[in-house]
Parts: structure tokens; C-alpha cells; sequence
């Protein structure tokens, strides 16, 4: 799947024995290709688009969890089609990628999890729209996705798996993950982490690349870009009280 971020004028393109087409490509425009299929798409111009790829195994997975199908077919939309919903995910997407920051992997997952369900329900043979998440988590579920991200909240974790703990499909779970703590899993994990470093930092000598390795950060430069982000400083002020 790919998102146009600028316009592009001059764009010709084609699907599979079609005849080729020549129009100006809005910003917006969404272009979904299934796997294995033909496509001819060319511009004259300098154009930012974002690519979402999925395997098709992964695509029926969801689909079978969203929408309790048991086969999907894409259904693409004519070449010119706007879509502002996926035009704002992937503007989300490019932000989190681009911002000069370390990426957040769980927060990529839930855009890309969201972003392919959008497809699902619009351009597939997925007629059937899941119900409106409403409500947080039960206590119960809750608590199950508390102690599981205290107990895993240093290794990378994904919505998928979060979402089987709570009992929930993944669209759901972060609708009432975010219900309930009041802030998406992503936020919640990047700050579970930050307090443990925290406590490395202050109540120990660890070196602050091993206290980033140990706190679940991919390196001291996370840390430190985080710890500035929620904390305005850095590890090392942190370590000697500010």
C-alpha cells in the first residue's frame, strides 16, 4: 500500500493488462497493490510517498482477527483515489520516522496495525465493519497487561501480542488500553522503561550504555534522547540529582 504525501503531476501508471493512465497524483492518493500482481507507475517529478508492505499471511491473519474472515481479497481503488484517513497515518508514520529521535516499535506497530485494517474494511473483500471499541479494559484484563509489560517491559514487544494478553483484537486493545491508562501502549512502555533506568541511574554505578542495554533502550543515545524528551535531562544529570 502507498500513500502520496505531495502532489505529483504527471504521474502514468497501470494495473496488470489495464491501459496506462496519465494524471496529476494529489497528495493523499492511495495506490493498493496485491502481492504477486503487475504494475506500471511512473512520474516526472520529485514525489514523497509512504509504503506500507504486508505479507499476505499476515494481512489474513488480521482479518481473521478483526473481522472473522476467513479469506480476504484486496479490492484496489482506481488510480487517483484520495483517502485522507490513510493519508494521515501516513503522515504519522513519516513524522515518527523522520523526527530524529529513536523510533518508537510499538507505536510504528499500533500505525501500521491501524493503517492496515483501514485497507481491510475499505479495498478488500471484508465487508463486515468490526464494532465500535467502547469502554476500557475490564480490572481483570487490566491487570493481566500490567504485570505482563512489568515483567517484559525490556524486550521488544508488539500490539499483537499485548492485544492476545488483554483478551482483545488489536484495534480494540488500543482503543481501551488508551481508555483506560490514559495514553496509548506505546507511551506507557517508552515510560515503564524510562522509571526503571531512572532507578539504575540513581541507586547504582552501572555504566549508562549497560543501564540503557538493561532498561529496554536500543542504546545510551535513546536513553538519552527519551530522557530528555520526559525528563528535560540527561542520564547523567539524572545520575548526580539533577
Amino acid at each position: 500500500m502507498t500513500v502520496s504525501l505531495t502532489p505529483a503531476p504527471g504521474m502514468r501508471a497501470a494495473r496488470e493488462g489495464d491501459k496506462v493512465q496519465e494524471f496529476d497524483a494529489p497528495a493523499g492518493m492511495l495506490a493498493v497493490i496485491p502481492a504477486n500482481e503487475e504494475n506500471y507507475v511512473a512520474w516526472s517529478s520529485t514525489r514523497e510517498n509512504v509504503v506500507v508492505a504486508l505479507a499476505p499471511e499476515s494481512l489474513l491473519e488480521l482479518a481473521a482477527r478483526e473481522f472473522d474472515a476467513g479469506r480476504v481479497e484486496l479490492q484496489p481503488p482506481p488510480f487517483g483515489t484520495i483517502d485522507l484517513s490513510a493519508l494521515h497515518l501516513g503522515r504519522q508514520l513519516k513524522a515518527e520516522l523522520t523526527s530524529g529521535e529513536a523510533a518508537s516499535e510499538l507505536y510504528i506497530d499500533s500505525l501500521i496495525t491501524m493503517f492496515a485494517i483501514h485497507i481491510l474494511r475499505n479495498y478488500s473483500s471484508t465487508h463486515k465493519v468490526p464494532a465500535n471499541a467502547k469502554g476500557g479494559l475490564s480490572a481483570r484484563a487490566a491487570a493481566r497487561v500490567v504485570d505482563f509489560l512489568g515483567e517484559n517491559f525490556t524486550r521488544k514487544l508488539s500490539v499483537a501480542e499485548l492485544a492476545a494478553v488483554s483478551g482483545l483484537n488489536r484495534r480494540h486493545f488500543i482503543h481501551a488500553f488508551t481508555q483506560t491508562f490514559g495514553e496509548p501502549p506505546h507511551r506507557y512502555l517508552v515510560k515503564r522503561r524510562l522509571a526503571f533506568a531512572e532507578e539504575l541511574l540513581v541507586k547504582g554505578d552501572l555504566a549508562i550504555p549497560e543501564v540503557a542495554h538493561l532498561s529496554g533502550f536500543s542504546d545510551q543515545s535513546q536513553l538519552t534522547t527519551t530522557m530528555k524528551k520526559y525528563r528535560q535531562m540527561t542520564p547523567m544529570q539524572m545520575r548526580r540529582g539533577g
